[in-house]
């Protein structure tokens, strides 16, 4: 059966979603988290794409992001291949990494983004990755630590989540804390990851390019 074709003009906001393959693990430790992370910032610039709010929990990771004219895809294929021929070698394994195709939610910025970078940001808080939500302001792996300043990632649009919830920086950030720390009681909302929402789904090419399999034998 042939995929949808993908909703993907440039401005579109999209709630990407990566899992391991047969739910196993994207991540053993800080080193490979690291790894994960900080290279998302060239391809980002390069295909002009525009982070909101991310999460990277251990066999799965969530990523709010506006896509430009060079589409999702070019900023998926060349976030996640280098990551997974990473991944391999320092693991000595083989194989694919992730499942065949990565999820892409398409939003409507005015009805669901906030809701959306709350549900994302709360995720390392849920999975118990920190143990306090106070914590999480300080948690380096979830892009709630760079909009409440603790975490620098250049290439996160922190400006434009604030401005959301405020004009000066202070009020914003405080206002922001807030907001998400209410959405605690609200429990997990399967509406914001499929529910009531368009979807669309990867190609297959970007979800596990063949060469993602290599390994240092």
């Amino acid at each position: 059966m042939p995929c949808r074709a993908r909703l993907d003009a440039p401005g579109t906001l999209h709630h990407v979603m990566v899992r391991g393959i047969e739910r196993g693990k994207i991540v053993d430790d800080d080193s490979d988290r690291e790894n994960f992370v900080s290279p998302l910032g060239e391809p980002a610039s390069d295909t002009q794409t525009r982070i909101y709010a991310w999460a990277l929990m251990n066999n799965h990771a969530h990523i709010l992001l506006c896509s430009s004219a060079f589409g999702l895809s070019d900023f998926m294929r060349r976030s996640l291949t280098g990551y997974a021929i990473y991944y391999n070698r320092r693991h000595r394994r083989w194989g694919h990494l992730f499942q065949n195709r990565y999820k892409s939610i398409i939003c409507e910025e005015d009805a669901y983004f906030k809701q959306q970078v709350r549900y994302i940001h709360l995720n390392p808080f849920r999975v118990k990755s920190v143990k306090t939500f106070a914590r999480s302001a300080r948690y380096p792996f979830c892009g709630h630590s760079v909009l409440m300043g603790k975490i620098k990632h250049q290439w996160q649009d922190r400006d434009h989540v604030l401005k959301w919830f405020g004009q000066k920086e202070n009020e914003a950030r405080k206002a922001y804390r807030n907001y998400v720390q209410k959405g605690i009681k609200d429990g997990r909302r399967p509406e914001l990851v499929g529910g009531g929402l368009i979807r669309s789904w990867g190609g297959g090419s970007e979800g596990n390019a063949a060469f993602w399999g290599s390994s240092v034998k």
